[in-house]
């Protein structure tokens, strides 16, 4: 190594690999000779400085590397020049700005040392400094971020409390959270939840981090909580765990809902107060029935006397008629009241077969025909020749369709007309009830199908009615999976259509259900019991007209004697009876054999499907609701064999 070349060769090397190494650093680098003029520049310090090296070597380093303070705007001494003159490291931290040969500006970071010789004296000056503008932005974005986070949390609704996860302290609070429990911001540091009134004691405390520990998050829906006065509350509780550099924090958010509480409280006692206000209704409805039904029932049966009587003159005719489609009338009320009740409570039951249509159509027809009749309207039905097959309950279809030619009846000034048509439309039935009536008004309808909601509110009720045949009307259908809607102007009549999904249906089925039913007459004995003695005692009458054999009971517990000596085949038994009720006598009854074939029936004031139930678990073989349909009446009476 005493070989001077070899040497020389050696020292370039380590020259070139020198500089490799300084062009290759990210950071600008920048030497000087003792009299402050560059020497060196890397690419970087090129790039910042907008200085080539070969146009930079020589120049006074204030000439290439010109900084002044960013809010000054005064020039700053260079780091390098102080390196060289006092001989010591210098760096530039703070506000510093390098301004480049082309206007640019760049924010910097320097740092300068001395270069000494062997004999450590100073040769010259190395300075390295980087843009930091990147950084910078971070740290606006950073500071803007806190100053953001910092005035929601000053601001927040919610109370929010910062703990260190690993002591369960509190080091920071807000404001409202101050408010809401009374202590100061003070007070609140380095306290644990439940000595703030959060929990109960302190184990209830660490359980509820433990869990939070599992999952990262816990949730309080209702969290009792006390006040440093005392006063108490109840809150949301929410907090989570996140990590803060190398430290574990909690954030536990609190919500006030005291009054919310005290809302959902009060309104599950008023829902609890309609649904029991609702039960009463239904009660009522029921005895309603049952007490507009026991007078009905005799009067229908005098009126059924009458109509068997021969030779009667056109004015017992004429009266008998009035009676007759005004207990009509009054049944259909009473019947639409429990309707309604029935489905709003969802206690109506479908009894779904294949039917035709038209057959209903025809059986609703003539239902209401007395009372177009008696308003003098021209009435025109249109049917296909093929029937038109839905799956429904056939006594609820005709019920509809009543309904909707009763509102036409009665809303059609007398003379007018309407229109009834059933025809198919792609796999629809369609039915359109067409009158030449009083209308609707516009203002009505939107609420057309809506309860209690009626056309005639004058003082006069010519037209009778409480309001919710339509409603019905819909409910009724929407049950069949069908539609309803309704078209009118006022003045100008109303028209109702009704679309019912169709069905195919085999021949062997539609022959099942065409088969007339013919009754057959059998003379049997029949005991009537009820404790209203006009209608134990019309009803009587009716069935000696009819050829039966019939005897009379008004109370309970005499049944049992009159009917082992009466020994009868049919018993038409109210259940609402002294003493001892209907199903009481009816389960009595079915206890003893000798009485095992006697058909019983009960023939009461109480109609919903709670009463029927009631009624076939006591023995009662028919449920027949007052006033009995003779028809109905008849065919059970047809099926009867002497016992």
């Amino acid at each position: 190594m005493d070989d001077p070349e070899i040497l020389t060769v050696a020292l370039h090397e380590q020259r070139d690999w020198l500089c490799a190494t300084l062009r290759s650093i990210g950071a600008g680098i920048i030497t000087t000779d003792l009299e402050r003029c560059v020497t060196f520049m890397n690419p970087s310090a090129e790039s910042l400085t907008g200085w080539p090296l070969g146009e930079a070597a020589g120049q006074p380093l204030e000439t290439v590397f010109r900084i002044h303070n960013q809010d000054t705007r005064l020039a700053v001494e260079s780091p390098a020049v102080r390196a060289l003159r006092d001989g010591v490291t210098v760096g530039l931290r703070s506000h510093t700005i390098l301004a480049a040969r082309d206007s640019t500006e760049w924010p910097i970071d320097a740092i300068a040392s001395p270069i000494r010789d062997s004999e450590e004296r100073v040769v010259g000056a190395v300075m390295v400094f980087r843009d930091i503008t990147a950084r910078m932005n971070a740290a606006v974005a950073m500071e803007i971020s806190e100053e953001r986070y910092r005035r929601l949390f000053e601001t927040a609704k919610d109370g929010i409390l910062i703990l260190d996860a690993n002591t369960l302290t509190i080091t920071d609070a807000n404001p409202f959270m101050t408010e809401l429990l009374g202590y100061t911001y003070e007070e609140f540091l380095g306290k644990e939840l439940w000595q703030i009134g959060l929990f109960t004691d302190k184990s209830a405390s660490q359980a509820m981090y433990r869990e939070m520990q599992k999952v990262g998050y816990i949730r309080y829906n209702h969290l009792p909580l006390e006040t440093k006065y005392n006063e108490r509350a109840e809150v949301e509780f929410i907090s989570n765990v996140y990590r803060v550099d190398d430290r574990l924090v909690a954030q536990c958010n609190i919500r006030d809902i005291t009054e919310r509480s005290r809302l959902e409280q009060q309104s599950a006692q008023q829902a609890e107060a309609l649904a029991e206000l609702h039960r009463r209704k239904d009660e009522f409805l029921a005895m309603l029935s049952h007490e507009l039904r026991n007078p009905l029932a005799p009067i229908l049966n005098a009126v059924q006397l009458l109509r068997m009587q021969a030779n009667e003159d056109p004015f017992q005719q004429r009266a008998r008629t009035i009676i007759e489609r005004q207990v009509g009338q009054l049944t259909r009320i009473v019947d639409d009241l429990l309707e309604i009740s029935r489905i709003s409570t969802g206690r109506i039951h479908l009894r779904l077969e294949q039917i035709s249509l038209g057959g209903i159509v025809e059986q609703a027809v003539e239902t209401v025909r007395p009372l177009i009749e008696q308003h003098r309207h021209t009435l025109n039905v249109s049917l296909p020749a093929e029937p038109l097959w839905i799956e429904g309950d056939g006594a609820r279809i005709e019920q509809v369709i009543v309904n909707l030619l009763t509102n036409s009846a009665k809303y059609t000034e007398d003379g007018g007309s309407i229109v009834v048509t059933l025809d198919s439309e792609k796999s629809e039935a369609v039915l359109r009830v067409r009158d030449s009536g009083v209308g609707i008004a516009p203002e009505l309808m939107p609420r057309i199908f809506e309860l209690f909601t009626q056309a005639d509110r004058s003082l006069d009720r010519s037209q009778g009615g409480l309001g919710i045949g339509l409603s019905l009307v819909q409910r009724l259908v929407d049950m069949h999976g069908g539609q309803v809607d309704a078209f009118s102007a006022l003045g100008l009549g109303s028209e109702f259509v009704v679309r019912l999904p169709m069905i195919r249906t085999p021949i062997a089925e539609v022959a099942l259900i065409q088969r007339p039913h013919t009754p057959i007459t059998i003379q049997l004995r029949v005991l009537v019991v009820d404790d209203n003695r006009d209608a134990a005692q019309s009803m009587s009458m009716l069935l000696s007209t009819l050829g039966h054999e019939v005897r009379t009971g008004f109370d309970g517990p005499g049944v049992e004697a009159l009917a082992r000596e009466f020994r009868p085949d049919v018993i038409l038994l109210d259940i609402g009876l002294p003493h001892m009720d209907g199903l009481a006598v009816a389960a009595n009854l079915r206890s003893q054999s000798e009485f095992a074939r006697v058909t019983l029936v009960a023939v009461t004031g109480y109609g919903q499907d709670s009463d029927r139930d009631r009624s076939a678990e006591a023995g009662f073989d028919h449920h027949l609701v007052k006033p009995a349909n003779i028809e109905a009446l008849q065919e059970i009476l047809s099926a009867g064999r002497p016992a």
